[in-house]
């Protein structure tokens, strides 16, 4: 028989009631939330408070809480170097009967607008400051220590499920062991950054990973604009470029090109291509 938390059912807050869980926000942060500004995501909610904050609100299961927690965004708080929003409080609650916990945290507002939904359908032309501003705090968070795993997807990573992932791309005796394992924001999307002021936000997933892991992953979420796609791999080649990285640019790969990918999706195309480039790159190496 299965248990209460994988029976859980999903979600999608985009459409669910949430007047009790922004009513428990308010009582909880002392505070007034505007709902002109409320932002609704498929596993999280935000808005602006009356005291010119930010709170997010996120949703999860019991079994996808993990072993680090999920206080992710108040855990960012102490990274050095990175552009975050400055963190100021926080609030978990289990909801009644139900494996289910919710979490709130109020933060600063963000320097400007989410650059686009998490995949792009146009070039942002972003300047030569943010690439240089990106470029700061991504290298600052590779060199910090945490004991937190990254969950991307909110699944923790592990090399079973990386060589799990891209054996479908790899003749069998390739070495697919990932050896450099560094912190990543491990949801580097372009939702979750600013313009034309660079920050990052939406820290909840972060946690040590293989090397490449946030580039490959921006990369892939670029895919639709080859321009920008070509980009990111400029702007962070010494990441994809090393054996991890290639490894990781396959996971990444593997996930656009998923059995239950839409076939328009404009990133097949481009993914089944640097699959195998990569795939005959990893073999000739």
């Amino acid at each position: 028989m299965p248990s209460s938390h994988t029976a859980t059912p999903q979600v999608d807050l985009r459409v669910k009631s949430v007047d009790d869980v922004l009513n428990e926000v308010e009582r909880s942060f002392q505070t007034s939330l505007d709902p002109g500004t409320l932002v609704r995501k498929r596993r999280s909610l935000g808005a602006r408070t009356d005291r010119g904050t930010w709170v997010r609100i996120e949703r999860r299961r019991f079994d996808k809480i993990g072993g680090q927690g999920w206080n992710g965004t108040e855990c960012a708080a102490l990274l050095e170097g990175v552009a975050v929003p400055q963190w100021h409080r926080g609030a978990a609650w289990r909801e009644p009967d139900g494996a289910v916990m919710w979490r709130a945290d109020e933060t600063d507002l963000l320097p400007g607008a989410p650059i686009g939904s998490s995949v792009l359908a146009d070039d942002p032309h972003l300047s030569h400051d943010w690439w240089q501003a990106l470029n700061a705090s991504l290298d600052a968070l590779a060199v910090q220590h945490t004991r937190r795993v990254a969950t991307p997807d909110t699944v923790t990573i592990t090399q079973r499920g990386v060589t799990e992932a891209i054996k479908r791309f790899l003749p069998v005796g390739i070495d697919t062991a990932l050896k450099q394992w560094r912190p990543a924001h491990a949801d580097l999307n372009w939702a979750n950054m600013t313009g034309p002021r660079f920050c990052l936000f939406d820290w909840e997933d972060w946690g040590m990973a293989p090397q490449g892991l946030d580039a490959a992953s921006l990369w892939g979420n670029s895919l639709a604009v080859p321009a920008l796609a070509e980009r990111v791999r400029r702007e962070r080649r010494h990441d994809l470029e090393s054996r991890d990285g290639k490894l990781i640019t396959l996971f990444v790969c593997a996930k656009i090109l998923a059995p239950d990918a839409h076939p328009e999706d404009p990133r097949l195309e481009p993914a089944r291509d640097m699959a195998a480039r990569v795939a005959d790159d990893l073999q000739s190496g």
